[in-house]
């Protein structure tokens, strides 16, 4: 009788219970599991007691391996603290560390005793070959596209694996996260947002993002089929009014997006997304009419710089004046722009921050409702690159305060320090003066008071409409410095910070 294999596949904490969203990379995974086999869900940013649930669930019935989804930033320390549980308590079973981690930092994943296999970018077809492929010999294991695996004291880097969209023609498996109307949050798009999940990666290869370096330049665009289906499924089975996609980009080629811009607009669910100043300022008029039809309410846009030098080195692709001419053309056609701005870089830190202020300035004046995003520059390491883009346009040596080379840690349990959370979160760099992080601190405390995010839905309007005009004296006249009486404010009234919180 043919043993049919199962896994558990878990999603370390990272966020408030009300702010959890559908687990969609793990979600995916199960879907490919149960082909052949059986998978289980946990999900610990709803099951709080997330190894309590883990060693229960494992106790209850065999597991042939345990997937663990991991980030960088805040989900490492629970991710760590899971794996050593199953170790300690089931030191057989195999433990397979994926997502953006474990493939940005394969060897350092890999140099904990709490991980056997890490999986390299999408898992889709690597994690049910690596499943069916345990307990045979090396031949096996060498075969599978993304896997990096321990060969006795060395570690095995196998080719990486052509990305996929896969689609078998079933919506995924909610019923495995329990009521998957809990994941149904309230926002300012509706009463009920739905995390979905249409495109996979990205044309481009921004030297700094993840995600250029996990899928290399690839991008997958869902059917018009599949993406009715699934948002179908969402409206009217599981009662979503709304939708917030987590596509690495979803605007690509105009061509390619019709066909899913028709199904928002027979949908009506109002939608916020992540797109390219480019890509939308190449919209046709036509087209634009689709968008406000389908109910486009907000678009992430990386802007980063104004600095057309940098955005170059960046290998962004864009540039100054198309953030600019983006943000107008997002106010008159409704949709508000979500700017995302990188400042602090490793070169002319002060200078180039400086200049981010006022050209976020001009770009209020152009579109008032326009939200922004303050991030600090921190560049993934050469190592981390994709393999295409590793040695073409290598950036600056990057170097901390006094000079010294800034060493990447080399094991998960060094990610946990505060230092390298707050790198990994764009929050902090080894680079920065205490008196620029302060200022930065400053600009964006008095310019989020000045305007508040849309997406706040927990702060009462009078308390909104306070803090703007408190803060008004001093974005107008660029007093930017100790503003205390904002920080006080804030203690009663606390602010929601997209950068940190999001939807």
């Amino acid at each position: 009788m043919t043993h049919s294999p199962r896994t558990l596949l878990i999603n370390p904490t990272i966020t408030s219970r009300s702010s959890a969203r559908f687990p969609l990379s793990l979600l995916h995974l199960s879907a490919a599991l149960d082909k052949h086999g059986s998978s289980e869900i946990i999900d610990g940013n709803v099951d709080r007691d997330l190894i309590g649930e883990t060693l229960r669930t494992m106790e209850q019935g065999g597991f042939d391996a345990v997937g663990v989804s991991v980030m960088g930033g805040p989900q490492m320390a629970p991710a760590i603290d899971v794996s050593k549980a199953i170790r300690e308590r089931f030191p057989s079973t195999p433990i397979i560390w994926g997502g953006y981690f474990p493939t940005l930092y394969t060897d350092t994943a890999l140099a904990a005793p709490y991980v056997d296999y890490a999986i390299r970018g999408q898992g889709e077809e690597s994690l049910p070959e690596l499943v069916a492929a345990l307990g045979k010999s090396d031949p096996a294991l060498a075969n599978i596209g993304g896997l990096s695996w321990k060969d006795g004291d060395s570690v095995v880097h196998n080719p990486n694996r052509r990305f996929s969209l896969g689609d078998n023609g079933l919506v995924l498996p909610y019923d495995k996260l329990g009521d998957p109307r809990r994941y149904l949050a309230r926002t300012f798009l509706g009463r009920r947002t739905a995390a979905h999940q249409a495109a996979i990666g990205c044309r481009f290869r921004c030297t700094f993002c993840g995600v250029a370096a996990m899928f290399g330049g690839t991008t997958m665009l869902p059917a018009a089929a599949r993406l009715e289906r699934d948002l179908s499924y969402l409206k009217y089975e599981l009662g979503a009014d709304s939708i917030q996609f987590f596509d690495h980009n979803f605007f690509d080629r105009e061509e390619d997006m019709i066909p899913l811009l028709e199904v928002m607009a027979k949908l009506e669910l109002p939608w916020w997304c992540y797109a390219r100043a480019d890509a939308l300022l190449n919209l046709s008029e036509s087209t634009w009419k689709l968008v406000r039809k389908s109910r486009l309410k907000m678009a992430y846009i990386g802007a980063e710089s104004p600095s057309g030098q940098m955005l170059k080195e960046i290998r962004k692709g864009t540039r100054p004046d198309q953030t600019l001419q983006v943000a107008e053309l997002c106010r008159r056609n409704g949709v508000i722009p979500e700017l995302s701005f990188m400042v602090a870089p490793p070169e002319n830190t002060e200078e180039e921050t400086e200049h981010t202020f006022e050209f976020i300035r001009e770009l209020k004046q152009i579109n008032p409702e326009a939200e922004i995003i303050v991030y600090i520059y921190t560049p993934l390491p050469e190592s981390s690159r994709h393999e295409k883009d590793r040695g073409k346009r290598p950036g600056m040596a990057l170097r901390d305060l006094n000079g010294e080379p800034v060493i990447f840690p080399k094991t998960p349990e060094e990610w946990t320090q505060p230092q390298w959370i707050n790198y990994a979160c764009h929050a902090d760099a080894p680079w920065l003066t205490d008196k620029l992080r302060q200022r930065i601190h400053d600009f964006v405390t008095v310019l989020r008071c000045r305007f508040p995010t849309v997406q706040d839905m927990r702060s009462p309007p009078w308390a909104k409409r306070s803090l703007s005009a408190m803060a008004t004296w001093r974005y107008r006249y660029r007093r930017y410095d100790r503003p205390w009486e904002l920080n006080l404010a804030n203690r009663l009234v606390r602010l929601r910070m997209p950068q940190v919180s999001g939807l």
